[in-house]
C-alpha cells in the first residue's frame, strides 16, 4: 500500500456499527486507545471489513488541535 498521508496508525478492528448510510469502525491501536472512523456502508462492504481484521487508521487533516486540562 502506498499513500500520501503520513499519519498511519496500525491496529485491529474491534467493532463495526452500520447505520442507514454511514458506519462507525472502531480500531484498537493499543495502549487502551481506540480510534473511531466514520465511513460509508459501501466502503465497509468494498473493503470487506470484519471485526478482528488488521487495519490502519489513516489521519489526513489540515489542522490538528491540542487541548490541555
Amino acid at each position: 500500500m502506498k499513500i500520501s498521508a503520513r499519519n498511519t496508525i496500525p491496529g485491529t478492528i474491534v467493532e463495526i456499527r452500520k447505520g442507514a448510510t454511514t458506519a462507525h469502525v472502531r480500531i484498537d491501536i493499543g495502549g487502551g486507545a481506540v480510534i473511531t472512523a466514520s465511513i460509508t456502508n459501501e466502503a465497509v462492504d468494498e473493503l470487506g471489513l470484519k471485526t478482528g481484521d488488521a487495519a490502519f487508521a489513516v489521519v489526513k487533516a489540515s489542522d490538528v488541535m491540542v487541548a490541555v486540562p
